[in-house]
């Protein structure tokens, strides 16, 4: 979503507090994990028909503008005012063409929320059944025959569940990714109608931002909400979307594949379309790939997508990353992920000689190197990749993890490395980093238009340690100066080098790039660029930390010996306060008949 003005984001602010609260409170008989599927696609199906409605509000009005290529005259009907009239109107509107030219989905009858709205209030006390043509019998059909001709809809889930089969069948792009499981879902039918007519309020019409915007922007809220609610096993599916920023901010990713093995939800795919917009790049010019295990979580990612019209690839179905790789000869530009820290038994069915262990086979008992292998496997020649690991993964020496990381290095595929701050995510307190890495640190033009320098030979160390505020009691955010700091000091590194002020090319001055690139230096306590022998003093530990020092003192002016003299005579006036303060509490003791 692009960046908005203080009235929008007030409105966006309102409506979440709206939702969550009210959507909380029918909670009662679902668990998180559950529930976030039951709203969210509800959020999508409510999504999809608004978008419908949409386009049949636009048709009608060309249909009766004169001016119009799609203009029926009234004349050829019988006036305007005519029954036959307004039945061509009601026809034509019915034509998919219309709805496929404008990369609309067609919404059938059953499917469209004014018919799920009508008819959930109705289901929860009798039967109704349905034409293949989405029309209500007025009466139970009156042999087997009609019968086989119908179906019968007994709950609100059925409903539900029909109206997803239907939108499925009539749109090849969403078989099998909508989650139709509402008709087994242990919940009172009167609070499955409540949550409809809950969704029906959110307010799709602003003066100045757009329906997807808005409904891009209440699913993501709900992902994150859910995240915090299911705590664990919410990361699972969900990365702080500050962290996900960082990353895509250090990319760049304007132009090119993207890639993601273990994308969740797809937050980093989401990110990069806001980035992409936002620095008026073109949607269009990027490629989404991406893999998840878990069904349900596939189909949250899908949707995520659809709903903000990003074209993917997802692979035939969800699937194993290790074992059963859904893009195989796929070489990305950039490649993004947030997989599972510390993975333990991961290679089931893995051959030892796979063809991704290029700088040594990963430990069984931790994925954190295979995942960072599997997406080098994945890169193209000039690409760059950044991951979310453990911390321990810069430092560990436990099962080749050592030897892997040296090969890492001495290969010169290791561009930055960033330390971050504690409470981060929801799902863990393990302290994390993120890796960047790239096949080309030579001279060349990113695809952002900047130009990069040589940078053979080295790595830069930020520790974002000290960066961020608690955003509540238990969690941390960054805020968009954090983010900033660090993609600055980033780019400044790639594309200045030491003391070197130079002009933007015609490109860089195209996406941005200040008139005159501020300078890179090293800053203790912050960031560090340091090179491979340097490295190797460490023994190829990556750990921030080791490499840009302590901060500068402060200098107070005070000779050191002047300070001696006055802080032991403090100490000492401190020592006999301390004295009287102990006689005085025996004192009141022993009144009380406590010696002590």
């Amino acid at each position: 979503m692009p960046m908005v003005n203080i009235d929008e984001q007030q409105f966006l602010n309102n409506l979440d507090k709206k939702l969550w609260t009210s959507a909380d409170k029918l909670r009662s008989t679902l668990d998180a994990s559950q529930y976030k599927h039951t709203v969210l696609g509800l959020i999508f199906l409510k999504y999809v028909s608004d978008s419908f409605d949409i386009r049949r509000q636009e048709l009608t009005e060309q249909f009766k503008n004169p001016g119009h290529e799609y203009y029926l005259d009234p004349a050829d009907f019988g006036g305007e005012d005519s029954a036959d009239y307004q039945a061509e109107i009601n026809t034509e509107l019915e034509q998919r063409d219309y709805y496929a030219e404008t990369n609309v989905f067609w919404v059938p009858k059953v499917a469209r929320w004014e018919f799920l709205q009508n008819q959930n209030k109705v289901v929860i006390n009798s039967v109704i059944w349905l034409t293949k043509a989405g029309d209500v019998l007025t009466q139970a059909p009156a042999d087997d025959t009609e019968k086989r001709l119908c179906t019968r809809i007994s709950s609100v889930g059925q409903l539900i569940d029909h109206a997803l089969e239907a939108i499925e069948h009539d749109n090849a792009k969403l078989k099998g990714i909508l989650n139709k499981r509402y008709t087994s879902l242990q919940i009172d039918p009167a609070k499955l109608g409540e949550l409809i007519d809950l969704i029906a309020t959110i307010p799709f019409k602003h003066a100045s931002l757009s329906s997807k915007d808005i409904l891009g922007h209440v699913y993501e809220y709900f992902l994150g909400q859910f995240a915090l609610a299911e705590g664990k096993k919410g990361g699972q599916f969900y990365t702080p979307k500050s962290i996900v920023s960082l990353i895509v901010q250090m990319l760049e990713p304007f132009k090119g594949r993207v890639y993601d093995p273990a994308m969740g939800s797809g937050g980093f795919f989401v990110q990069s379309e806001n980035f992409i917009r936002e620095h008026q790049g073109r949607i269009g010019d990027v490629s989404i790939y991406g893999q998840e295990y878990n069904h349900t979580t596939w189909q949250l990612a899908a949707m995520n997508m659809v709903i903000r019209g990003i074209d993917f690839n997802f692979g035939k179905e969800p699937a194993n990353t290790y074992t059963n790789d859904q893009h195989p000869d796929l070489r990305a530009d950039f490649v993004m992920a947030n997989p599972p820290f510390n993975m333990r038994e991961w290679d089931t069915g893995v051959s030892d000689d796979d063809p991704r262990w290029v700088y040594g086979k990963p430990p069984s008992g931790n994925a954190n190197f295979a995942w960072l292998q599997h997406m080098l496997y994945h890169l193209a020649p000039n690409g760059s990749m950044g991951l979310l690991l453990a911390n321990g993964s810069m430092s560990s020496n436990t099962n080749n993890e050592g030897e892997i990381r040296k090969a890492l290095i001495e290969n010169d595929l290791v561009e930055c490395m960033v330390a971050l701050p504690g409470q981060l995510f929801t799902n863990t307190q393990i302290p994390a980093c993120i890796w960047f890495l790239t096949k080309n640190k030579g001279p060349r033009t990113s695809a952002s238009g900047k130009t990069l320098r040589d940078r053979k030979g080295e790595i830069l160390f930020i520790d974002a340690r000290n960066l961020g505020y608690m955003k509540d009691r238990v969690l941390r955010d960054f805020t968009q100066d954090d983010l900033n700091k660090v993609t600055e000091t980033f780019y400044c590194w790639q594309t200045v080098g030491w003391g070197e002020e130079r002009t933007p090319t015609n490109a860089e001055a195209d996406v941005g790039v200040p008139n005159v690139t501020p300078t890179y230096a090293d800053i203790p306590a912050f960031c560090k660029s340091a090179t491979l022998a340097d490295i190797q003093k460490h023994d190829y530990v990556l750990t921030p930390g080791r490499y840009v020092g302590a901060a500068d003192a402060v200098d107070d002016g005070e000779a050191f010996a002047d300070k001696m003299v006055r802080l032991t005579a403090q100490l000492k006036s401190q020592f006999e306060q301390s004295d009287k303060l102990e006689a005085e509490i025996k004192k009141n003791l022993a009144g009380l008949g406590y010696e002590c």
